[in-house]
């Protein structure tokens, strides 16, 4: 302990040694060990001992201060206990500061001090008043302890004892038995059970018939295996009502890492459920027939398809739609349509059996999903039943009301297909039912099905195939048999498919032949033709080309002013160089619509050839009328005129219309020189086929032409 100089910074008189004597008559203590004794303890103890004078300046100052408020013995001797105190409890020090002249002895009390660095350091202080051998008060001894460390420990125990205390969520405290050995308030609040009534017990006291034990048991093996879990479960308070509650457990482990208790936090969200179980049946639930909806009828359909799937049964999708409904409301008003949904939808629930689904779709319609059967046919009763359900007539507000029903079914698995795509296949089927008469059921034809997908593929893929440019003109030679001469053209389109090679048109043609892409196609098939005889004439190179044009195409509205239009963007060719081939039974399909664009054209000076003639059975009157200049024999009766005296029979006749109403006349399918022959010794020059050539690529034209010779047998011919 250090003493002050008297006539430095402070009045106070020194402190004056205590003396200590002990006398048997033999031995003297020597005050002075005495004093060095007790200075050893300030100086190693771990508290703060401060000496102070009456108005406050610090007199001594030990190490363990140093060490609690971070200032030296050098910084605080002669400097005012202030420095140490936070501005609001500068008036704690006068109030202390009186009671020790009063002479009374404050004892630990806690307070707050100030560290060097500014931080707040809670202290605990012991006060006594310092006396002189007159025992006259002359200062204040005083001792601090940082309790900092405590006190946060403290109100951190505080803390949780508050929220163990007031927390809205039950807690409980268990063994690793799962025994009860604490629980708070909200857990007495939400069970109903007292403390003394639960402790010691475990949860099988609140187990509820709203669930199996199967619950607890996945919770138990996942806290075990873990060290926590979670779940959703029901639960019973005391007077035995159900509760849903938000089960969490944690453990709590000993510092061997062994489990030695368990904590549960349980919330009760039994309103929570409540709602969302009102929200579930509205999301699953038809508001007006109380029947499953879409949404639940695809979770029940999915399940159903599941179980014929494993017990390799059938089950059929049954789409209904009430034929008259849109009149009975128009008639007796929504309220009353309601009702008669209402009313069929309980006839149809108690004429279907129990693992059966009604579901209502939506205005009025219905799925019916039909479940267990071994075959389609053993359907039908059940069909029969719903559609006799539907056609009674149901009394309402005095008035029998009368509707009837179309059914569309498609059965699984035989129609192996998703949820979606089966109720969209039975809708197809029921409006099929509609179109045949109503009142009816209507099975999906997978077949015819499968041939519309086929058709929108190939639909697709040639829309494809014009974007990246994988079609291109091949052009077949047409020619005078006798002489050799090249009198034409005939443009063919080929796709050069990626993965298949190059196609012919019968390949992927006729499948669009009904959609608007034939037009498409029919576009690309005359540009390219265009640019084609641009191309040969620039060569000197000039020719006549026909151009096979769908039927689609030819009856478009102003398709010959359109067609005129293209060609006016080539001015060096002449119309007549384009010919128009027209596939005979087209010309037949619409015979007066077809005349007068074929008039049309040939005004605009464009060439008109009949293809395939002969295939389509003209009467006379209809040669007669069609304005073609050309005939040309279908291939397939050329090619066995030879073999077949019916074909060559139809070949003699088709020769002899031409000549006998004007037209010029040409063969299709000329393989050999022996076909040649026949055609000409009946009075046909005109001839394309294989046996002349094949159809080739725009560029390798003028190289057949340079090389073409008819054989001999041709040019001798009489």
């Amino acid at each position: 302990m250090k003493s002050i100089d008297p006539t430095a910074k402070t009045s106070a008189p020194l402190l004056e040694p205590v003396v200590s004597t002990a006398t048997n008559g033999v031995l003297v203590i020597d005050p002075i060990a005495v004093a060095e004794h007790f200075k050893a303890i300030v100086q190693s103890s771990d508290d703060a001992i401060i000496s102070k004078t009456l108005d406050g300046t610090v007199m001594s100052w030990n190490p363990g201060a140093t060490a609690i408020f971070g200032y030296t013995e050098e910084e605080m001797i002669g400097q005012s206990m202030l420095k140490l105190f936070p501005l609001h409890l500068h008036m704690e020090e006068a109030l202390l500061l009186e009671r020790i002249v009063d002479g009374q002895y404050v004892s630990h009390f806690e307070t707050v001090r100030k560290h060097k660095d500014g931080h707040p350091i809670n202290v605990s202080v012991t006060i006594s008043p310092i006396r002189n051998q007159k025992n006259q008060i002359i200062g204040a001894s005083k001792i601090a302890r940082d309790i900092t460390k405590r006190k946060a420990i403290e109100d951190r125990l505080n803390l949780i004892s508050n929220v163990f205390t007031h927390t809205s969520e039950a807690v409980v405290i268990t063994d690793t038995h799962g025994r009860f050995l604490e629980v708070n308030d909200a857990f007495i609040n939400v069970t109903g059970y007292s403390r003394e009534e639960v402790i010691g017990r475990d949860f099988s006291l609140f187990h509820s018939s709203r669930q199996g034990p199967d619950i607890y048991t996945t919770l138990l093996t996942e806290l075990r295996a873990t060290g926590h879990c979670q779940g959703e479960v029901w639960s019973r308070r005391k007077l035995g009502e159900s509760f849903a509650g938000l089960l969490t457990i944690n453990t709590v482990y000993d510092d061997n890492g062994i489990p030695a208790k368990y904590i549960a936090i349980f919330a009760d969200i039994t309103p929570l459920r409540k709602h969302q179980e009102r929200l579930e049946k509205l999301v699953n639930f038809d508001a007006l027939t109380g029947l499953p909806n879409r949404l639940l009828l695809s979770d029940r359909l999915k399940q159903a398809m599941a179980h014929a799937k494993r017990n390799k049964k059938t089950l059929a999708v049954a789409y209904l739609d009430l034929d008259g409904f849109k009149e009975v409301n128009d008639r007796y008003g929504h309220d009353t349509g309601d009702d008669l949904l209402i009313a069929i939808a309980q006839r149809i629930q108690t004429s279907i059996r129990d693992s059966d689904t009604l579901a209502r779709m939506g205005g009025d319609e219905f799925v019916v999903v039909l479940t267990d059967v071994s075959s389609p046919h053993e359907y039908r009763p059940l069909l029969e039943r719903i559609l006799d359900d539907c056609n009674m007539p149901i009394q309402l507000k005095g008035q029998d009301i009368h509707v009837s029903g179309s059914l569309g079914v498609t059965f699984y698995p035989e129609d192996n297909s998703d949820v979606d795509q089966l109720m969209r296949h039975a809708d197809q089927a029921m409006y099929e039912a509609k179109q045949a008469g109503k009142n009816r059921f209507q099975m999906f034809d997978l077949s015819r099905d499968a041939e519309i997908k086929s058709r929108s593929e190939v639909i697709s893929r040639i829309t494809q195939a014009l974007v990246h440019d994988e079609f291109q003109l091949y052009f077949q030679p047409k020619v005078n048999m006798r002489t050799g001469a090249l009198v034409g053209v005939e443009a063919l389109i080929r796709w050069n498919h990626p993965e298949r090679g190059v196609l012919s048109p019968a390949a992927f043609l006729p499948q669009i032949e009904n959609h608007p892409l034939i037009e498409t196609v029919g576009d690309w098939v005359i540009e390219a033709a265009l640019a084609q005889m641009v191309s040969w004439q620039r060569a000197g190179l000039v020719m006549q080309v026909s151009i096979n044009i769908a039927a689609r195409q030819f009856q478009a509205e102003h398709f010959a002013t359109n067609l005129a239009s293209r060609l006016a963007r080539h001015l060096d060719i002449a119309p007549s160089r384009l010919e128009l081939e027209l596939l005979e039974t087209s010309a037949l399909a619409n015979l007066e619509d077809v005349v007068q664009t074929m008039m049309a054209c040939r005004r605009q000076g464009f060439h008109i050839a009949v293809d395939d003639f002969g295939t389509g059975y003209s009467s006379l009157t209809y040669l007669r009328r069609l304005p073609a200049e050309t005939l040309k024999i279908d291939q397939s009766f050329v090619r066995d005129m030879l073999d077949d005296n019916e074909d060559l029979a139809i070949v003699k006749g088709v020769i002899g219309l031409a000549n006998a109403f004007n037209r010029q006349v040409i063969a299709e399918g000329v393989e050999t020189i022996a076909h040649g022959e026949k055609l000409l010794s009946l009075g046909c020059e005109l001839a394309q086929g294989y046996g002349i050539a094949r159809p080739m690529p725009g560029h390798e034209l003028a190289a057949w032409i340079a090389s073409w010779q008819p054989p001999a047998e041709w040019r001798a011919a009489p």
